[in-house]
């Protein structure tokens, strides 16, 4: 397997701790894919909403899907809890449990067919760590052989430091078969479009010459099935009580796939329990908090300069201060405009929650109590804030303590899903003779092709 050296993630002994929540909600997991097979119908390739017969080789394999919740301290009267989802010490990001699922349901084709599938995604980095480590998992636990599962990924350049080292790059063979390819690009959100031009017109040619077949796996039903398990382990963990859910997003595939677990487990569209969604986003991508309370993607609030600092105190759902109007605090939240904020807003208003964004100056005034506050849970922050690499968790926590003082939470309980958490001193980005860039849909194609021949 990966090894990475990473910081200590220890479940605290007032939390709940599911080792694998992928094996642990296998039979179940089973009937919710089942069901998503008939509610989701998509063009390309997919490899079917089967998953592999649980074995000790599959078991191994979902092994790195761990789930944990912690409660944390109170801030005033609004009490707090963590759903630890950072378990993998390969990849520290919630990514893991639907790169897993997808790469187990190419895994089953493969056993059913004995045809080869090749993966391609485009990311901003995050889900290229979690499905390359997820395809180097299969291949290490005896699923599928390097001849028979790899993977391309593109990702923007914006996102390079954020790229984890694997064994899929090491090797010179396997780094041909598994290319990391990176788009020089101003726009990051370029390589969903490139990803998914090759993978519309490559396919018939790949299957026809190399007998694979190409799976762009970036749909958000490859995602809900797995991010369900996230409400399973809530219904079987955590108080039954109306509580908030908070989440960094981009353009909330994990809260999608929450309401979807609710949604099987309950056997209603509209659950009566159902949980009240809050967003968290940052300066650089504020569209779906802007969605959701101006009806359009392009507001943005009247700010105020002075001294290289930027003020505003109109729109409570907006930074007080920012050291810029559009800081890119984040590369990983790259989406704009997305698709998902329709049904997003329409759930929200639905069953209540909200949103907010947040601003680089506001997580590192809020930085020091948030390290703290999550040591007794065992999720370590490094005293230098200029060492993390991925403040998905450090933003949703933030975003919490701005609103509970703006009082925008509306419930007392609020459930923070810690999606992501790295810095520094956990990976080593991959050097750069290990990625392969490209300018265009050409060398994206021809990537493929070189990966498809070995």
């Amino acid at each position: 397997m990966t090894t990475t050296t990473a910081s200590p993630v220890r479940p605290a002994e007032t939390g709940r701790h599911v080792p694998s929540v992928l094996t642990y909600y296998y039979d179940e997991l089973t009937r919710v894919l089942a069901d998503a097979s008939s509610r989701w119908t998509g063009g390309g390739f997919s490899p079917g909403w089967s998953l592999p017969p649980l074995s000790p080789e599959l078991e191994v394999f979902f092994g790195a899907a761990g789930v944990s919740s912690h409660t944390l301290e109170p801030y005033g009267e609004t009490r707090l809890s963590l759903l630890n989802l950072m378990h993998n010490p390969g990849t520290r990001t919630t990514k893991t449990f639907a790169s897993l699922m997808i790469v187990a349901r190419a895994v089953a084709h493969i056993q059913r067919t004995g045809e080869a599938v090749m993966i391609i995604t485009p990311s901003s980095a995050n889900k290229a760590t979690a499905l390359r480590d997820a395809v180097h998992r299969a291949h290490e636990s005896g699923l599928a052989t390097p001849e028979q599962l790899n993977i391309v990924c593109v990702v923007p350049t914006a996102s390079r430091h954020k790229l984890w080292r694997s064994p899929l790059a090491d090797d010179p063979w396997l780094r041909r078969r598994n290319p990391l390819t990176v788009l020089d690009t101003a726009e990051p959100g370029r390589v969903k479009e490139l990803a998914r031009a090759v993978a519309d017109q490559e396919a018939e040619p790949l299957l026809t010459r190399h007998g694979i077949r190409l799976w762009h796996s970036l749909d958000l039903a490859n995602y809900a099935v797995a991010d369900a398990a996230r409400a399973l382990f809530e219904r079987d963990h955590l108080p039954a009580a109306p509580r908030v859910h908070a989440h960094s997003v981009s353009s909330a595939f994990g809260l999608l796939g929450h309401f979807h677990g609710q949604q099987w487990h309950t056997g209603r569209e509209w659950p009566e329990t159902g949980a009240r969604y809050f967003l968290v986003q940052h300066l650089g991508t504020p569209d779906m908090v802007a969605s959701l309370y101006h009806g359009r993607f392009d507001y943005r609030p009247s700010w105020t300069g002075r001294d290289g600092v930027f003020t505003q105190h109109a729109d409570p759902h907006f930074p007080r201060v920012a050291y810029a109007p559009d800081e890119e605090l984040d590369s990983t939240f790259y989406t704009r405009t997305p698709v998902t904020s329709t049904r997003m807003n329409e759930i929200i208003r639905t069953q209540g929650g909200g949103g907010i964004v947040v601003s680089l100056a506001e997580c590192l005034e809020r930085y020091p109590h948030i390290r703290r506050l999550l040591e007794p849970a065992g999720v370590v922050l490094p005293a230098d804030p200029r060492q993390v690499r991925e403040w998905s968790l450090v933003m949703a926590i933030t975003g919490v303590l701005n609103a509970a003082d703006r009082g925008l939470l509306g419930l007392p309980e609020v459930l923070i899903h810690g999606s992501g958490s790295y810095h520094t001193g956990d990976y080593q980005p991959p050097e750069a003779d290990r990625l392969h860039p490209i300018r265009s849909h050409e060398d994206l194609r021809d990537a493929v092709h070189a990966a498809a021949a070995g």
